[in-house]
């Protein structure tokens, strides 16, 4: 295989001493819009530095990304004041074309940038508009396949491809321009704990040479701390609140960033708690490891030393899981399954993605569908909804055979959320959309308005009312469709990565909302790849892998079982990794969810 040619714009970049990226006061107002978001942003990026881009969800961070490669206000129409320069050329004044050569992009939503028949054609699509000799454009093609491990597929067609695939191969894409600078928004928010190490372990080769840097924008932190350089924080409206390197941004401004609502490692989330409830843990770690250490080397907390070790254990054990397990244990009756599944097989084109697969799930579950990417969950759930009719009498919702129900009867039983929010979104305003659902149950026009504007007040939309759908940033999308999923008010929600394109606050708003509405007997079914959610949040959990049921059980018992997580493809959670086998502080062994963590020294509860 031929190496690929070094680009000449990125040897320009690299070699002329000019910022690769220079951002100055940039402000950008969407159409339709009154306020800027971002207000006002400055920032330059150094070719070979990998920089992360945080900030709550809308405060731009998305729209600062589209306006690097000039799809704002080219393709995208808004007001852009201040300016951005990518290896000293405008943006504004650039063609979309022309920046192409100098910023390659992947997007949140895969699908919103593939456009041919095969994994090798959308590869050498981007080098094949630059008019580049057929050799390089293969040989481009061939090293970014590789690199994302989509090689040995390169003829199949991209709708074949999970959700998760479908990511690698925009990665892949982005790779094969050869630009200097490349952007990621959420680029492994669908890939697997596999997936994620090989495409950052690829990334990190990538800029390893020097010329070439990254732009990030990225909510699972647990993956992307080793990866990264620098940290760029925005605050709320989308001005620089933090600017500067890991250690100074992630640990220095840990407490900070955590009252803003953004994202952070989940050792870290778990340092700060541990820390208010008196451990000693300085530095303050960033991953399981550096928590794991720091934990060995802290003395016990003076609370910690006065509490008989009985009395923790038994604090433990009476979580809410185990609440719910040991009533459980007492039923004489299990309860009916409110969803049958048996002998369901599904076929995606010619390619069985679900075998033989039995399952029940009773009312006023939250169960959490896991497994590697193409295992079959999304194909799993989306049988359940109906949105991939099953074939008939494999799935009973409710007792209605889901393959045989027309949409308006499973929709009164079933509330669906898609990976892309943009898939069910139907009007042209954010009101609108959820109008809609209201006005099909023919209630009144007051009711709906009534009830649309309590929804968006809960969901933080009020704002966005008569903003397109399309046009909210990925976090306020994410919440649009999950508002639309519950104005039917059926007994069932579905939710395909529930937390991707959150905020911390947002997230943790919404999965606080899950669990209310769980609390009232709504039953949740919920397809992640965050592990620690599922131990935070399901009663149970269903192994997915290869189109079988690997395992299903209690969620503690599930990730309690570390050669099954593992022989899944999947990893343990963060926390979980951490206090797995502590010795120097048992109280914390075996803990695996934030939530059981010791309160803060004066916390009641």
């Amino acid at each position: 295989m031929t190496a690929p040619q070094r680009d000449p714009a990125a040897a320009l970049a690299a070699d002329s001493g000019v910022p690769l990226v220079r951002i100055h006061e940039l402000a950008v107002t969407h159409d339709g819009e009154s306020t800027a978001v971002p207000a006002s942003v400055s920032f330059e990026i150094a070719a070979g530095e990998v920089v992360l881009l945080l900030g709550p969800s809308g405060s731009g961070k998305s729209t600062l990304t589209l306006a690097l490669n000039g799809l704002i206000p080219h393709a995208v129409p808004a007001d852009v004041s201040g300016s951005v320069e990518i290896a000293g050329v405008d943006t504004v004044s650039t063609t979309v074309a022309d920046l192409s050569t100098r910023v390659a992009m992947v997007f949140q939503d895969p699908d919103a940038q593939l456009v041919t028949g095969t994994l090798l054609d959308e590869v050498a699509f981007g080098p094949e508009n630059l008019r580049m000799p057929v050799a390089d454009v293969l040989a481009r093609a061939e090293a970014a396949l590789r690199r994302v491990g989509l090689w040995e597929r390169r003829g199949e067609n991209p709708d074949r491809l999970s959700g998760g695939g479908r990511q690698r191969l925009a990665i892949a894409c982005a790779l094969a321009m050869g630009s200097p600078l490349l952007v990621l928004d959420e680029p492994t928010a669908n890939l697997d704990p596999q997936g994620i190490e090989e495409v950052y372990a690829a990334l990190a080769d990538l800029v390893a040479a020097g010329d070439r840097a990254i732009l990030l924008v990225e909510h699972n932190l647990d993956a992307a701390v080793g990866f990264v350089d620098r940290v760029v924080a925005l605050d709320h409206d989308g001005r620089v609140a933090a600017d500067g390197s890991v250690d100074d941004v992630l640990r220095g401004r840990a407490d900070e960033l955590q009252a803003m609502g953004v994202w952070l490692p989940v050792s870290t989330i778990a340092a700060l708690r541990l820390r208010r409830a008196g451990y000693e843990l300085d530095p303050l770690p960033l991953t399981p490891d550096e928590l794991r250490a720091a934990l060995d080397a802290a003395p016990l907390p003076v609370v910690e030393r006065a509490k008989p070790r009985v009395v923790a254990r038994a604090k433990r054990d009476e979580t809410p899981d185990a609440r719910v397990v040991e009533r459980a244990k007492r039923d004489e009756t299990p309860p009916a399954p409110l969803i049958t599944v048996r002998h369901l097989s599904l076929r995606r084109g010619r390619t069985e993605v679900l075998h033989d697969v039995d399952l029940d799930i009773a009312a006023g579950e939250f169960v959490a569908v896991v497994g590697a990417n193409g295992a079959g969950k999304t194909s799993l759930i989306q049988a359940l909804a109906g949105v991939v009719p099953p074939p008939k009498g494999t799935v009973h919702v409710d007792g209605v055979d889901v393959g045989r129900a027309d949409s308006r009867t499973l929709s009164a039983r079933i509330g669906f959320v898609f990976q892309n929010p943009e898939h069910q979104f139907i009007a042209h305003t954010v009101f609108d959309e959820l109008a809609h659902g209201l006005r099909r149950q023919h209630l009144p026009e007051d009711e709906v308005r009534r009830r649309t504007t309590e929804l968006l007040e809960r969901f933080g939309l009020e704002g966005k009312a008569g903003a397109h759908p399309f046009l909210l940033s990925g976090g306020q999308k994410r919440r649009l469709s999950v508002c639309t999923a519950l104005v039917a008010g059926a007994p069932v929600l579905v939710l395909d990565e529930p937390t991707f394109g959150q905020d911390r606050a947002r997230a943790d708003e919404l999965l606080k909302l899950l669990g209310e509405l769980n609390d009232d007997g709504t039953t949740i079914v919920v397809v992640t790849h965050d592990m620690q959610l599922v131990t935070e949040y399901a009663h149970r959990t269903v192994v997915l892998a290869d189109g079988h049921v690997r395992a299903v059980g209690a969620t503690a018992d599930v990730f309690g079982d570390a050669e099954l997580i593992e022989g899944a493809g999947l990893r343990l959670p963060p926390l979980s990794r951490a206090l797995r086998g502590l010795e120097r502080h048992p109280e914390l062994a075996g803990i695996a969810r934030l939530a059981d963590l010791p309160a803060a020294i004066g916390d009641a509860t």
